[in-house]
């Protein structure tokens, strides 16, 4: 599996320019290393992420190169449609477009002291990376609505009853306990995982006779690897699978 430790404490992990390409590049580098089945991502300090940088966010950029907004929105994209799950390990602040990093996570694992907020109206800025359009699709509309109008932040136990969060474990917990879930997810068998996430994330688009009809093609297709033959193989011989990811 593969850590993505933010890493600007002072700044409150906040994404400047530097951190977004890195951050990119690591997922590029990892998106089809066989080693690496499962990512987790998480922060240094107090805060998981503390949105982008306002300092740079309003800077002007050279004729043709890309703002922060849009290394960031590449950055979420990539993130939402990795082929490997990816699990958020909230440890403090998630504020902005760090609640939008973790909405774009499929799995959120949130310490006792985490916090969540999107915030942009706190600052006058408009959220870009899924604020308001994402975060209606992960708690009740009003609730969205509420964080969103405020600005106002939720703790992890109310984020977890709302759906945003899954699990909720002490500050000493949250990195072993990441570490574990990434393990367990790390036997499974990559083609299944990367699939049954495509088919999920897609559903939510589609009528319920599409979002079938793409699981049985993703089925079919499944049905002749090497993993599904495995699997049945390591039933029938009473012993754990060893899935290659084809």
């Amino acid at each position: 599996m593969g850590w993505i430790v933010l890493d600007r404490p002072d700044a409150l992990n906040s994404l400047d320019r530097e951190s977004v390409i890195q951050f990119t590049e690591r997922l590029i580098a990892w998106r089809d290393d066989p080693e690496i089945r499962v990512l987790v991502v998480t922060g240094n300090g107090r805060a998981f992420c503390a949105g982008a940088d306002l300092k740079e966010a309003g800077g002007a950029v050279g004729p043709g190169e890309k703002t922060l907004l849009d290394r960031i929105i590449i950055l979420f994209d990539m993130l939402r449609a990795y082929p490997k799950p990816v699990i958020a390990a909230v440890n403090g602040l998630a504020y902005a477009g760090g609640l939008e990093t973790v909405m774009c996570c499929d799995i959120v694992i949130a310490a006792e002291e985490a916090k969540f907020a999107d915030a942009h109206s706190n600052f006058g800025v408009f959220p870009g990376g899924g604020g308001a359009a994402i975060l209606p699709r992960k708690v009740p509309p009003n609730v969205a609505r509420y964080m969103l109008f405020t600005g106002d932040a939720i703790g992890a136990a109310d984020a977890r009853m709302y759906g945003l969060v899954n699990e909720v474990v002490t500050g000493t917990e949250l990195k072993p306990r990441a570490q574990a879930l990434a393990e367990r997810l790390a036997k499974k068998s990559p083609g299944v995982l990367a699939g049954m996430k495509r088919v999920a994330i897609e559903a939510t688009d589609k009528s319920a006779a599409d979002a079938l009809r793409h699981e049985l093609l993703e089925a079919h297709t499944h049905g002749r690897s090497y993993d599904m033959h495995e699997g049945l193989k390591a039933f029938a011989e009473k012993r754990e699978p060893q899935f290659k990811g084809y």
